[in-house]
Parts: structure tokens; C-alpha cells; sequence
């Protein structure tokens, strides 16, 4: 078995959108380096400054060298049928992987990263950088971040660790290959561990704080879907550097998983989740009457102490949910700001007139005001008895003006006690999460009780 340790130069992090500006590979065959070879490469594009200041690689150096399509050959002959080494593995795999792609070539070797090799070798350190570690085991590095000076210095390291504990890289070459995707600070046998049903997942850095917390249906699988496949991402990069152990809370059902893991992002705000713990820009339905005496309802964006009939988290939600009570209120288009002209101009039979004063404005209010009943009743406390994490257990959330405010699981239905279940801070996300999965229930699931809380829109940091 041969083995090619490589190391690149590029003129940024996504193997996407970026180029290499040169490559070293050196052929070990387990015992000695074999062979060698290194070029730079003309990337296409311009290198940023900040990639020469790191690197000395300036345009000018690469204007007349080679393009990776003019060696592709020759760095095909040294890489096909041997394991791909590298520190950071999946960093130099992904650029070379979308050279060759771009060629019609796939590119699909066993890979081997001496981060992972490392640290079962050398446990116990303060840092697996490359130039941390080669600092602490007193490996020069000829030319820090050049393609072979770094190439040579992650052999040496490879060499300590073949002679030192072969059975390490032969195990992850040989039996271990479907593991090969782990971040290469989470132990292989914490992953046997994950398991594989549903709930809420935790992934925690060296120093055990939490940076992403997510759902899963399965969350082995899903745990395995963040860094598989392409793993070029530069975010995806980064929380794959930096994972190092993971924690989770089976809830029993996708339901219970993404109100948990809304309350827990909010709660966290860890750092790789940075989508979800945006507070969100919300909007409104409101009513009002107008000069003649109808009423008309206006989406507008929420406002603090500006409480509406109903909350949605983008405009376009609202509008259909406004469009379908013009079809079950036999409501007006303009009235309700559907359309900004009359409906007889657009020749719209559904109208009565409401828009033209055809008929009297509490004719047509008797409508709205049935509408606006209906929102105002589905604001009224609720509590959702569904599956639990087990077969004999059942989970029960209480829901007040249509927001998440207790939840707790219990024996059974009838064993239900308030004074056990956790109280939750409002956010208005879990009313989005009970609007996604309120058809989904039984009406036995849903029982309507008394609230305890007057409605509340707490609105999200920033408003």
C-alpha cells in the first residue's frame, strides 16, 4: 500500500469558487518517501492580497505557470490507486476533486487526515495545527504555507505516526472507511453511540461548549449528512474543524424536535447557527374601519406594543392567509388590500360590492367580524397530547395565543400535572411550528383549556 501525501495552495476556502496556485505530492510507501513532485499552477483568477501576504504567491508568479488541465495527467499517475494524505484532509481533497471534475474525472480515493492520525498517535495536545504540532515534536517546516514545504512537513509526521502506531492508519485504511467523514477531532467510537431516533442534537467544540444544535428524524443520520458529501463549504469547513463531541435529547416525534430545538437555539445562540438566532422581521394582520364604515385589514410589519390579529414570519404567508378568507368569508379583495383597485374592474363576481359602497358597511362588517372572531378564537389555550419517547409515555405542550408556553411528558394523558411541566419563554416561532402541524393532529390530540396567560406577540430581540 502507497500513499500520496499532498498539500495545496489556493486563492481562497471554497473549493467552489476558488483555484490552486500549486500543489506538492510525495509518494510514501509506508517505510520512505518514494517519489516527488510539486508545480505552482495558474489559477484563472486574480489571488487576493491577503492569500499572497499568507503564502508570498503573488499573481505575477503563476501568470506563466501551467494550468491544472496541462499537468492533470501526470497528477493523476501519482495520485490513482494510492491513499490521499493530507492534514486537514478534506480541505485539499475538495479542490482537487473539482479540478478533475471540471475534467470529467472522478476523482474518489481513500483518504487518510493526520489531524485524525494525530491525535490517536499524540493525545493530549493543546493544538493539532500543523504548525503547533510540528513545534511540538520538532519537525521543521522549510517554507510555512508553501505546497511542499507543508507537504513535507505533514510526511514526517506521517512517517512518526506509520512507524509509531501502524495499526492506527492501516485500521482507518482498512476497517474504517465509512467513518472517514467524522471531523477529525470527534472520537470514531462516540459515533457508534449516536442514536439513530428522533430528537435534538448538541455538537459541542474541544472545550464542550455547544456551537450548532439541530433536529433530526435520525439523528445518526442526520449527525453523518452535516459533514459527508461535499464538505467544501467554507462554513461547513469550519464547524467540521472545530467539532469535537455531541450530546442529544430524544423528544419522541418531529414535532416535539423542532420546538425543542427552536427554544434551545434561542436559548444557546450557538455560534454556527447564526440563520435561525437572526431575530426574524415579523408581520402583521390588523383591522380598521374606514371613513365610510367598513372595515379593512392591512398587512403590515409587527411593531412593539402594536399587538395584531395575527402574526406571520414573511409577507407573501400573510397574503394567502388573507386570500383564503376572502374565499371563506366572502370577503372583499380591496377591503382586504388583496388588490388595490375596485373589484368590478377587474370584473371580480365573487365581490358584493363592499368596494363600491353597494352595500352597507355593517352587512359586510357582520363578515369581517366573523373573521376576525375566528383568528381571535384560535388564540384561546390549547393542549396537544401526542406520542412520547416511549411507548408507555406521552408528551403534552400547552400552547397560549397560539405560542408554546409549557410542555412536559407524562405517563399518561390522564397523569397530566401543570405544575410539572416546564414553562417556556415565548417565541413566536413555536405558533409557526403549531400552524405547520396543527392539521396533522386528531381533534382527540387537542383539548381547549382555560389560559392561565393573557395572548402575548413577544416579539424577538431587536424589535
Amino acid at each position: 500500500m502507497e500513499f500520496a501525501v499532498v498539500d495545496i495552495e489556493t486563492t481562497g476556502g471554497n473549493s467552489k469558487f476558488g483555484g490552486i496556485t500549486e500543489i506538492a505530492i510525495l509518494i510514501h510507501d509506508g517505510t520512505e518517501i518514494k517519489d516527488t513532485f510539486q508545480t505552482l499552477l495558474n489559477p484563472q483568477q486574480r489571488i487576493p492580497d491577503y492569500i499572497t501576504g499568507l503564502t508570498g504567491i503573488d499573481n505575477a508568479m503563476v501568470q506563466d505557470a501551467p494550468l491544472f488541465e496541462e499537468v492533470a495527467e501526470q497528477i493523476w499517475e501519482m495520485l490513482a490507486d494510492r491513499v490521499f494524505v493530507a492534514h486537514q484532509v478534506n480541505f485539499d481533497f475538495s479542490f482537487i476533486r473539482e479540478a478533475f471534475s471540471a475534467l470529467d474525472k472522478d476523482f474518489s480515493p481513500s483518504k487518510l487526515c493526520t489531524v485524525r492520525l494525530s491525535r490517536k498517535a499524540f493525545p493530549g495536545l493543546r493544538s493539532y495545527g500543523l504548525g503547533r504540532i510540528c513545534e511540538h515534536l520538532r519537525i521543521p517546516i522549510e517554507a510555512r504555507h508553501r505546497a511542499m514545504g507543508d507537504a513535507k512537513a505533514t510526511a514526517i509526521l506521517f512517517d512518526q505516526v506509520i512507524k509509531k502506531q501502524p495499526e492506527v492508519v492501516y485500521e482507518l485504511v482498512k476497517g474504517k472507511k465509512a467513518l472517514q467523514f467524522l471531523p477529525p477531532n470527534f472520537p470514531s467510537h462516540r459515533f457508534e453511540q449516536i442514536p439513530t431516533e428522533c430528537g435534538v442534537y448538541y455538537m459541542l467544540d474541544s472545550n464542550s461548549r455547544v456551537v450548532y444544535v439541530g433536529k433530526a428524524i435520525n439523528i445518526q443520520e442526520r449527525f453523518r449528512s452535516h459533514f459527508s458529501g461535499d464538505s467544501a463549504l467554507v462554513q461547513k469547513q469550519a464547524l467540521k474543524a472545530i467539532v469535537a463531541d455531541l450530546k442529544w435529547e430524544l423528544t419522541g416525534s418531529e414535532f416535539m424536535a423542532l420546538l425543542l430545538e427552536t427554544l434551545e437555539i434561542k436559548r444557546i445562540w450557538p455560534k454556527f447557527n447564526a440563520a435561525i438566532k437572526r431575530p426574524s422581521q415579523l408581520w402583521g394582520l390588523y383591522s380598521y374601519q374606514d371613513g365610510s364604515g367598513f372595515t379593512r385589514f392591512q398587512i403590515a410589519k409587527v411593531r412593539k406594543n402594536n399587538p395584531p390579529l395575527e402574526f406571520f414570519f414573511n409577507q407573501e404567508e400573510a397574503r394567502l392567509f388573507l386570500k383564503d378568507a376572502v374565499d371563506n368569508y366572502q370577503l372583499c379583495s380591496k377591503l382586504t388590500g388583496i388588490r388595490s383597485v375596485p373589484c368590478a374592474t377587474v370584473q371580480d363576481d365573487c365581490c358584493e360590492g363592499a368596494c363600491r359602497s353597494a352595500i352597507s358597511p355593517g352587512s359586510y362588517n357582520s363578515k369581517a367580524q366573523s373573521f376576525i372572531e375566528n383568528i381571535q378564537a384560535s388564540k384561546k389555550g390549547i393542549q396537544i397530547c401526542i406520542p412520547g419517547r416511549t411507548p408507555d409515555e406521552v408528551a403534552v405542550c400547552v400552547f397560549e395565543g397560539g405560542i408554546l408556553k409549557y410542555y412536559g411528558y407524562f405517563e399518561s394523558e390522564e397523569s397530566v400535572d401543570f405544575s410539572q411541566m416546564k414553562a417556556v419563554p415565548s417565541h413566536p416561532e413555536t405558533a409557526y411550528i403549531l400552524r405547520q402541524f396543527l392539521p396533522k393532529f386528531s381533534t382527540e390530540q387537542i383539548k381547549i383549556i382555560a389560559q392561565t396567560v393573557s395572548p402575548s406577540y413577544e416579539l424577538p430581540l431587536g424589535f
